[in-house]
């Protein structure tokens, strides 16, 4: 089933007698496999608002997410969450959509920076599994008393509603962009110099560890600020090595993309877990993972695994602050394994208490979590 408009996805979901499988560019393939009728976003698209002066894009939740940035980059505008492309990673095809990102909250490393994709969005409107149309937030940033359910459906693979329509804020795209390179190769220092960098005054907006590359910063903005900020940040990290520094804008482009798009484990075999983490704890918890590759994003606030098919990364490394989301598997695997951490007793209660709500027959997505 393929809706082309917001009031044929409501009669689908109302007349729906059974599970439905929500799918939009058919590129995100995480959580378990759900069993149920087809039903694609992909006729919902197209960008129905666009304001480069009040930096604001309203679009229709199938739209391509090529075709948006496509769009944002002829007025030198972007979205502010830098949208990980996880194809190449999970060996799926398809064209993501903007839905899409939004139902996995998907961030890339200018996270720790600019937020994650709820924090850029700012109105949503999306069908409950009742068929209900609901809208929440709107066109521009505001305090509001009630549900947040635009920071509610980000994040909630289609559990909680079908999207329709997203709203987003927009950032410029800065004039210059560089990265500096450390030979760093121990995960403790290196989450040691990153903290030093991200704690300096020198606007760092991406901050990550790679085995055999070392530290890897990025800054951008004002050419002359950036040559500026580089040079301050050489002379504070000179103890951690002789930094070098990267300026090519497509070579600066390229690096980023790898980082966010996880290139390193594209052409590896194995799993792939991802661990969201205090930067702090990094170093130990990623001593404990026993990997056979590891890569730290977010200042250490994220650590990449790639280890034997079939690992329980959760029980090998045992209790920790933070949780640990199964990417890449085989179904058995996934099965056997919730790709989704586990959540603890109060919050599952208010997590079943959400989904009774918003889809009170269990037919949006079911399973797909745990």
């Amino acid at each position: 089933m393929r809706p082309e408009t917001e009031a044929e996805l409501s009669e689908v979901v109302r007349d729906a007698s059974g599970p439905l499988a929500i799918r939009g560019g058919g590129t995100r393939g995480i959580g378990r496999p759900v069993q149920g009728e087809l039903l694609e976003t992909g006729g919902l698209a197209g960008i129905s608002l666009y304001e480069p002066g009040a930096l604001t894009l309203v679009a229709g939740a199938g739209t391509p997410l090529a075709e948006i940035e496509a769009a944002l980059a002829a007025e030198r505008q972007r979205l502010p969450f830098e949208v990980p492309d996880m194809r190449g990673l999970l060996g799926t095809e398809g064209n993501s959509t903007i839905g899409g990102v939004v139902a996995a909250n998907a961030s890339g490393p200018r996270r720790f920076v600019a937020g994650a994709c709820r924090d850029s969005l700012i109105g949503l409107r999306f069908v409950d599994g009742a068929g209900t149309v609901i809208k929440n937030g709107g066109r521009v940033m505001k305090n509001v008393t009630g549900y947040d359910l635009v920071k509610l459906m980000a994040g909630s693979w289609g559990t909680l509603g079908v999207l329709s329509e997203v709203s987003f804020k927009l950032l410029p795209v800065p004039e210059s962009a560089a990265s500096l390179i450390l030979p760093v190769a121990e995960a403790e220092t290196a989450v040691t110099a990153m903290a030093a960098a991200v704690g300096s005054p020198y606007e760092v907006s991406g901050a990550a560890w790679l085995p055999g590359t070392g530290v890897v910063l990025r800054l951008e903005g004002f050419a002359n600020s950036v040559a500026y900020r580089i040079g301050k940040l050489t002379a504070l990290l000179a103890k951690f090595g002789a930094a070098e520094a990267e300026t090519g804008a497509a070579a600066v482009a390229a690096r980023w993309a790898a980082i966010r798009d996880v290139a390193a484990f594209q052409d590896k075999p194995g799993d792939v877990w991802r661990l969201s983490v205090k930067p702090s704890d990094a170093p130990g918890i990623a001593a404990r993972l026993e990997a056979e590759e590891r890569l730290l994003d977010w200042a250490g606030g994220l650590i990449w695994a790639l280890v034997a098919p079939g690992t329980d990364l959760r029980n090998r490394i045992g209790a920790f602050n933070g949780h640990a989301t199964l990417v890449r598997a085989d179904a058995e695997t996934r099965a056997r394994i919730a790709p989704f951490q586990p959540e603890p007793a109060p919050l599952a209660a208010l997590t079943a208490g959400l989904r009774q709500k918003f889809d009170p027959r269990g037919i949006l997505n079911p399973g797909l979590m745990g």
